[in-house]
Parts: structure tokens; C-alpha cells; sequence
């Protein structure tokens, strides 16, 4: 026995693995192995075939739209003027009156600087000009004298030119006195400081009572024009013929989107005159009235430019497009109820529905879900018939019901009395 023994625990061991090993082929696979036995569609000893077994899927049929064609970049929203106001005269602030994020037109006023010395220095100009229109007027009547005189022979013709000369020589002096005036009167001016542009503005600068100059870099404020506003962003090069043809026949549409909102809609302003030749995009530019003030200056968003709209074109949900080695297709369902694999071209694809050019046709039925267990040719169970009940399963009820009697009858428990 003691011999005996290390060949029947070999024994054991082996017959132990065969069974580990080939359990499917003799007990059959578990979860439905004696239904489809029972059925018939099962393999000889209780054996499942997976393509015996129906899947469930979800489908849409193809309709007919209108559908937009659109070209989508990312582009930048810049403020359509912007204006750094710095002070154009030197002195001390003594008014700013403005509020950050305030909308200004142009000539607000925003601040003023203390006008003591310009308002004296055109108080100055003006006496100057008058002192020296009173000489011009004395030298006039003096050459006016020495004319009449120079005539009878009572002065020289020497005096009389030097009258004449005197008399101009005051004249430029009073032009070149309203010259001071005009620059006096320019920089007593330049001490209110107004809105160059209408726009909003940003946060201050400066405050009350700081000297300003008219070198300052930083400025008081920095004024932006936020209505209309424009929006800069690329396409690829490819896309600039049809482009050009497009914007030929009508002003292109554009929407400017950002976390899915759409934040504004315009019109293309520009197409840049050359393409960047390190990116192969071409800039475009389009301009947005921005009434609700969504796009702000500064702000990257995704601009949509409708190129054109595809007349009665046929329609499927984007889900139901699968890639494969040779390129998109699609399950159909057959009346069979099967799915039949189908090659098409996909003209334009989006978030939710895609555009087909070739392969089916309006009315065609596709799957839109259960895509991992479907084969060409594999059968379905529709998620509508399984909702509605479909005609076979309502017959495999009534058939279950007539094993024990009738439908009634079945459902009493066990021991109830049959009338």
C-alpha cells in the first residue's frame, strides 16, 4: 500500500486538473447553458455559442435636415480700441472722477490737474498780444504820417520805410502772441483730462493729490471699447478657397462659445492677407456686437464660422459611426432584426449628429449602443421591443402558462383549490 499510495494521489491530482480544465464541456457553461440546450441552440452537451445569443441595442433610423457646415478654431476676444490715458500736462491731481469698471463716453471728463499756473501762463499771452496790438496800432498811424509827408516833401523817404518796417515787424509780434495764446490755452486744457474713446474703465491708477507727468508710462487709466469687440482666431490653411468663395456670395456667421455656452454672434470683418507659414493657419478676424457684454477683452473662446448648409442631407446620431480598419461604419438592422455591418463616408461630424454621404439612405434603422458584443450578422434585441413586448415573447409566455394550465391557474400557490 505504502507504494501504492504516491501513484493514487497522482491519479487523484490528474483527474482533478481534466475536470478543473474541461468543466465547461461536462457540466456546460453556467447562467443560461440548459435554456439554450433546451432550445435547441446550444452545442452537443450543454455547451453555449456566444453568437447563438441575441444583444441588446439601442437604435435610431436616418432622416433628412438641413444641416450648417462649420469650421471651428480658437481664437482671442480683443477689445475693438484701447486707450492708455496718461496726463499730457505736469502738476498735482485734484479731482478723479471716475469709478473703476465705470462706462464713459468720449469727453467725460475723468480727472483734473491744478490749472493755477496754465490759467496764468494764458493770462500772460492774452496781456502780451494786447500790449503788443497797441504798438501795431501806433506804428500804422506813424507810417500812415510819414507817407503823406514824404509826398509834400516834409520827411524823408528813409523814415517812411522804417514806419513801414516797424509796422510789420509788430504784426508778426501779435501773430506770434496768438500763437502763445493758442499753446497757453491748449495746456490749460490739457489739465481736465477726458475720455478719448467711449469704453469702460479699468481699475485707477492714480489717485488724488499724486503728481503726474506728461512722460508718465503707467497713466491714470486704461480705457477699453467693449461694444462692438472683436474676436481674432485661426483656421487651417486648407479652408481658406472655400473660405474666399463663401464670404463672395454672403457675410459669413460667426459664434463665439466658451464652457458649451454660446457667448456672442457675428460676422467675419477680415481674413488676413497671408497664411503663417510655421502653423499653416490663416488669421481671421470678426467683429461681435457684444450687447450683453459676455466677451471680455483678453478671453480665449472657440468661434464657429458657418461656411455653408448641406441641403436634405442624411442624418445619424454620432454614436452609431464606428472605425474600423478600412474606415467608418455603421450597423444596420435588417428586417431580420440582425445587424449588417455598412462602409459609409462621413461628410461632417459633431457632438451629436453626423452628416453621411454614402452608405445609407433616409429611413435606415442603425444600432447606437451595445457595440462590444455585436458581430456582422449577430442578432438583436431592440430596447423598444423589450419596452413594448414583442410578439415572440409574448408567445413564449403564453406557452410557459400552458404547462401548468392555464394562465390563471399558474399563478394560484401551491394547494389552492381549482374551480
Amino acid at each position: 500500500m505504502k507504494r501504492l499510495l504516491p501513484w493514487l494521489i497522482f491519479l487523484l491530482i490528474t483527474a482533478f486538473l481534466a475536470i478543473f480544465v474541461y468543466s465547461d464541456r461536462i457540466f456546460g457553461t453556467s447562467g443560461g447553458g440548459g435554456d439554450a440546450a433546451g432550445m435547441g441552440g446550444g452545442p452537443p452537451g450543454g455547451g453555449f455559442r456566444r453568437g447563438d445569443q441575441a444583444v441588446s441595442a439601442e437604435t435610431k433610423p436616418a432622416r433628412l435636415e438641413n444641416v450648417p457646415v462649420w469650421l471651428s478654431g480658437v481664437g482671442t476676444v480683443q477689445a475693438f480700441n484701447t486707450a492708455t490715458v496718461r496726463a499730457q500736462v505736469s502738476g498735482r491731481l485734484i479731482e478723479v472722477n471716475y469709478h473703476e469698471g465705470q462706462d464713459v463716453k468720449a469727453g467725460d471728463v475723468l480727472a483734473r490737474i491744478d490749472p493755477v499756473l496754465y490759467q496764468a501762463a494764458y493770462d500772460e499771452a492774452v496781456a502780451k498780444k494786447a500790449q503788443d496790438e497797441a504798438l501795431l496800432a501806433n506804428a500804422r498811424r506813424d507810417a500812415a504820417r510819414y507817407s503823406s509827408l514824404v509826398g509834400q516833401n516834409y520827411s524823408s523817404q528813409l523814415e517812411t520805410d522804417a514806419a513801414k518796417s516797424k509796422v510789420q515787424q509788430y504784426e508778426a509780434q501779435v501773430k506770434q502772441d496768438q500763437a502763445a495764446i493758442d499753446t497757453a490755452r491748449a495746456n490749460l486744457d490739457y489739465a481736465t483730462i477726458r475720455a478719448p474713446i467711449d469704453g469702460r474703465t479699468g481699475i485707477r491708477q492714480l489717485d488724488t493729490g499724486n503728481l503726474v507727468t506728461s512722460g508718465d508710462s503707467t497713466g491714470i487709466v486704461v480705457i477699453t471699447q467693449l461694444r462692438p469687440i472683436s474676436v481674432v482666431f485661426t483656421l487651417p490653411e486648407s479652408a481658406v478657397s472655400d473660405i474666399l468663395d463663401a464670404q463672395a456670395k454672403a457675410a459669413l456667421p460667426l459664434q463665439a462659445q466658451a464652457g458649451g455656452r454660446v457667448l456672442g454672434e457675428g460676422t467675419v470683418a477680415v481674413i488676413d492677407n497671408q497664411i503663417d507659414q510655421t502653423t499653416g493657419t490663416v488669421k481671421i478676424k470678426g467683429t461681435f456686437p457684444n450687447d450683453e457684454n459676455r466677451l471680455w477683452p483678453g478671453q480665449f473662446v472657440n468661434v464657429k464660422l458657418r461656411l455653408k448648409t448641406l441641403e436634405n442631407a442624411v442624418v445619424v446620431p454620432s454614436v452609431a459611426v464606428q472605425q474600423g480598419a478600412n474606415g467608418a461604419f455603421v450597423y444596420r438592422v435588417t428586417p431580420e432584426k440582425t445587424a449588417s455591418i455598412v462602409s459609409v463616408k462621413v461628410v461632417q461630424e459633431g457632438e451629436k449628429d453626423a452628416v453621411i454621404g454614402e452608405g445609407i439612405a433616409a429611413g435606415d434603422v442603425v444600432v447606437t449602443s451595445g457595440f462590444s458584443n455585436l458581430r456582422d450578422g449577430s442578432k438583436l434585441k431592440l430596447a423598444e421591443d423589450e419596452a413594448t413586448g414583442s410578439p415572440a415573447r409574448n408567445g413564449g409566455e403564453r406557452k410557459k402558462g400552458e404547462r401548468g394550465g392555464k394562465g390563471a391557474d399558474a399563478a394560484k400557490p401551491e394547494g389552492a383549490a381549482r374551480p
